[in-house]
């Protein structure tokens, strides 16, 4: 079990500590007592008023500086039965406790503990005081002593425990790295697969992921939508990017056949042209994943996100290839933008192009004002005859000049 204090905590309203209490032998505390320079009486001795200004005269404090109020402090006999562990919060976790919502202490035997409320997560570290900290319970804080009590009032309290450190709390970033590690375990391959598996494969509730994630339950909700991650029947699951991409080629492929808008893809559709192929679930879930989903008219469609589309056809490529050629893979087909921030890519496929050649370079600087030779080649040398090169053709339909020392062209005539 991680190194972290019990669960079972007692409460104190308007305390900024917590405590968390735990068995502890006698003689170690009477030890404990004896080295704080303590003594306990066997027998609890009530201070009168008299007793008490005494001591205020000894000590030269001048008692009309006080509250009227005297809390005497004296160890209880049930203190040497157990210690206080005290836990450090900030107002907004205090909060959360007096309103009976609870704290987690989450981790692994090998794993540093931490806490977590319901939406963020906390390292814990224990910080070593010079003070000697005393859990007393009903003691009031100034602020809390109002005007309206009795002036002759002494209150006896007992002193449950005592410390020399406490846990610390400090907002942490949450470890989610293990929560896809355990959901890889067994990656959804789709229905047919699923049956020949055995039961042996192991699969993960919510509550399981709560159990062994060290994370709050949103974080954790956050991190599974960010995983593209489906419930099948009860159990967290992460699709097979193999059959992720065979779903997303599907509804891909529909909505081009469909001729359909990416901004308005009608699920009702989706489900009944793709149905006899995949289950419905897992249809409408890709959608979900590479989309976001409204109403319209009282039919439901989905707005797909091309940045998604795009990022995941990607890592299909470069799953398949050890490594790209950037060059060779944009040659004719993609057009780098290296000049606006962030960089961006887009699709320019030299098939698409006009075959005359002023065509084509008026083509090409409607899509760009200036490009530099190593940008515009691509897109030109399809036109070079037997003898003639792409510096010629430059010369011919296109004016250089020097942009930041790199040299650069741009249309010698008025483009419209």
């Amino acid at each position: 079990m991680p190194q972290a204090p019990p669960t079972s905590r007692v409460l104190r309203r308007g305390s900024f500590w917590r405590a968390f209490r735990k068995a502890r032998p006698a003689s170690a505390f009477s030890q404990l007592l004896s080295r704080l320079g303590f003594r306990k009486a066997k027998r609890l001795n009530m201070r009168t008023r008299e007793e008490v200004e005494a001591t205020l005269q000894v000590a030269k404090v001048n008692p009309a500086e006080l509250l009227p109020v005297v809390q005497c402090l004296s160890f209880g006999s049930e203190a040497e039965a157990a210690e206080c562990r005290l836990l450090q919060l900030e107002p907004e976790l205090c909060a959360e406790l007096e309103a009976g919502r609870s704290l987690m202490i989450r981790g692994d035997r090998e794993e540093h503990a931490v806490l977590c409320s319901k939406d963020k997560t906390y390292d814990m570290k224990i910080a070593d005081t010079s003070n000697t900290l005393l859990f007393i319970p009903g003691c009031e804080t100034p602020e809390q002593l109002g005007a309206d009590k009795p002036t002759s009032n002494i209150v006896h309290l007992q002193i449950a425990g005592v410390s020399k450190n406490f846990w610390e709390l400090r907002r942490c970033r949450p470890k989610l790295k293990k929560l896809k590690k355990l959901l890889m375990e067994n990656p959804y391959e789709g229905p047919d697969t699923e049956q020949e598996q055995t039961s042996a494969n192991k699969k993960y509730t919510t509550e399981d992921l709560l159990d062994q994630v060290q994370a709050s339950e949103e974080e954790i909700m956050h991190q599974l939508e960010t995983l593209k991650a489906c419930q099948i029947e009860g159990y967290w699951r992460i699709l097979d990017f193999d059959y992720e991409m065979k779903l997303l080629n599907h509804v891909t492929q529909l909505i081009y056949t469909e001729s359909w808008s990416f901004n308005k893809v009608p699920l009702s559709v989706c489900l009944q042209e793709l149905g006899p192929l995949e289950p419905e679930n897992m249809i409408e879930h890709i959608l979900m994943s590479y989309g976001r989903k409204y109403i319209d008219e009282g039919d439901t469609y989905f707005e797909m996100n091309e940045e998604k589309i795009c990022r995941a056809i990607a890592q299909m490529l470069l799953n398949n290839a050890v490594k790209f050629s950037l060059s060779e893979f944009q040659e004719g087909l993609a057009l780098a933008d290296h000049s606006s921030k962030p960089e961006t890519i887009s699709l320019l496929n030299i098939e698409d192009l006009p075959e005359d050649n002023q065509e084509r370079f008026n083509n090409l600087f409607k899509i760009r004002e200036k490009w530099t030779e190593a940008d515009i080649v691509p897109y030109i040398q399809d036109l070079c005859s037997e003898k003639q090169t792409t510096g010629a053709l430059l010369t011919k339909y296109a004016r250089s000049s020097m942009q930041n020392g790199i040299k650069v062209y741009n249309s010698r005539r008025p483009i419209s």
